[in-house]
């Protein structure tokens, strides 16, 4: 592809980076800023900047938040004692669409997956254990996706906290094996949680 600018080049080839953005999407991307405003395509560069350097991660849960603590772990009226354990941002916004759970969240930040040369080191399972360890928790909902990666980090986080007295339920499979939970429809996600089955009987499956 051949460019005028190099300072389109540039841009273009910034904006391509971007998951499923190839280098024509990108250039029609780019040109579509350079037709706006100056202050609009300025406004969006200072949204992505401000987010990139003044976003955090939830103290207790790992999700993203504008403050040390996130809203759902702020709200008084969650109830703590049941957490849903998933594997990042995106299914958390994904199961608050079904308005189905009213417990609290963490965030894993991935999945163990060796392949990739991920293990539990690398996730934010550590935090969960010790706030089982603590004694408030009663129950655990495992709300991974349903692939060989999810149910390993799933029967991973439950040999750890096994000893401990905890009730650990995983979403019913009205989740497709093998689907991702952001990608399933509001509907059948609500009812996985709201029907969820006890661990151990998934184990049997």
């Amino acid at each position: 592809m051949e460019f005028s600018s190099k300072l389109l080049e540039n841009a273009v080839n910034a904006m391509s980076q971007l998951p499923g953005v190839g280098k024509r999407t990108a250039l029609r991307l780019v040109l579509h800023l350079l037709r706006q405003p100056q202050e609009q395509t300025l406004q969006l560069s200072k949204a992505l900047s401000t987010m990139r350097s003044d976003i955090q991660f939830c103290k207790s849960c790992n999700n993203i938040s504008d403050l040390n603590i996130c809203e759902i772990c702020s709200n008084p009226n969650r109830d703590e004692s049941i957490i849903c354990v998933v594997e990042d941002v995106r299914d958390v916004m994904a199961i608050e669409n079904t308005s189905s759970f009213k417990g609290l969240y963490h965030v894993l930040g991935g999945k163990i997956s060796p392949m990739d040369g991920i293990g539990p080191s690398e996730l934010c399972i550590d935090p969960l254990v010790e706030k089982v360890k603590q004694g408030h928790v009663k129950e655990l909902i495992f709300a991974l996706s349903s692939t060989m990666e999810g149910d390993t980090t799933n029967f991973y986080i439950y040999k750890q906290i096994q000893d401990y007295n905890i009730f650990t339920s995983t979403i019913a499979r009205g989740i497709s094996v093998g689907d991702e939970i952001e990608y399933a429809d509001e509907i059948t996600l609500g009812r996985s949680i709201v029907n969820r089955i006890p661990f151990e009987i998934s184990l049997k499956a």
